[in-house]
């Protein structure tokens, strides 16, 4: 049976890398994967890529380091030999086999968006299915591919850190980008659009709390009230002024907050208790968000809680 889905280990063979590169899956448009892959090798062996399976999906990639004189072949024919130069984004149709010759260092970003879930963005909103996306060789300064890109790096270096409703949330981001930047997707507009009923905000927040890890996935949530992904997405931030993952994440530092006014557990236990993955992913995050360390902080709240005693 033929693999489709160009990202993770099938993109790592595709590149002939030599262990699997680290990747980022969503499936918050109906169930449909999407994913992020960063590959490099420092010390390729020379010789043309590998083919990935024909299908209707397209893989956009932002290269991270100049890569003088590429070869590109689609279908079997050499297409261009050009220079591409860090920061910029290409477009291929997978339908095309693409594939490039490999014989310098490389280092790119790849995103894997199947026609599926360019289909399912569209449904969601009500808006005409775009046809196809423009895949034009020539590669150019995309700013909002290299913002999604540099935010999501720090997940794919420690996935385990990785909050799941961020993923989903740049990812539904760069999907939309994606189909009214090159497809000219057009977003129709929702009935209802504003703010969650409270009853609403309620439930999600509920579920929210209820998963402080962030694995729950933001598709889950939105089903839960009966709302596409976006419209839910839109809905949460207007009823909060944050969405949902940078909700949950201030969720966890009040959590951290609380469990820190308790005598006796250490960092480590309040780490994990308030969903961090560990005590060092616990002290950058709280230390971001409220500019002092938790060690800092805990001092300071059980000093003042004593003299207050």
């Amino acid at each position: 049976m033929t693999r489709t889905g160009a990202y993770g280990e099938r993109l790592g063979d595709f590149l002939r890398l030599a262990e699997a590169p680290p990747s980022l899956v969503t499936r918050s448009l109906r169930g449909t994967e999407i994913a992020v892959t960063e590959t490099r090798n420092d010390n390729p062996v020379p010789g043309l890529s590998g083919s990935l399976a024909a299908e209707d999906a397209y893989l956009v990639s932002l290269k991270l380091r100049d890569y003088p004189d590429c070869e590109l072949w689609e279908q079997g024919r050499h297409i261009k030999k050009a220079d591409v130069h860090a920061g910029t984004t290409y477009l291929y149709d997978l339908k095309a086999d693409p594939r490039y010759v490999i014989d310098k260092p490389l280092h790119s970003l790849h995103f894997y968006v199947p026609r599926s879930a360019l289909d399912g963005l569209a449904d969601q909103s009500g808006a005409r299915r775009i046809d196809a996306l423009d895949c034009g060789l020539v590669g150019h300064d995309d700013a909002i591919i290299r913002h999604i890109g540099a935010s999501l790096r720090a997940g794919l270096r420690r996935p385990d850190e990785a909050n799941q409703l961020f993923i989903d949330h740049m990812m539904l981001a760069l999907t939309a980008h994606v189909a009214q930047a090159y497809g000219g997707y057009r977003h129709k507009a929702e009935t209802g659009r504003g703010a969650l009923a409270p009853w609403q905000l309620a439930r999600a927040c509920d579920k929210l709390e209820s998963d402080l890890n962030g694995k729950l996935p933001l598709q889950a949530i939105a089903a839960e009230l009966g709302l596409s992904v976006s419209h839910f997405s839109r809905a949460f931030r207007a009823s909060t002024g944050l969405p949902p993952h940078r909700w949950l994440l201030h969720h966890r530092v009040r959590t951290a907050k609380r469990l820190m006014s308790v005598r006796g557990l250490s960092l480590s236990e309040v780490a994990i208790s308030a969903g961090f993955a560990n005590q060092s992913h616990f002290t950058r995050v709280f230390s971001a968000t409220t500019g002092v360390s938790p060690g800092a902080w805990r001092r300071d709240a059980l000093g003042t809680a004593s003299r207050d005693a």
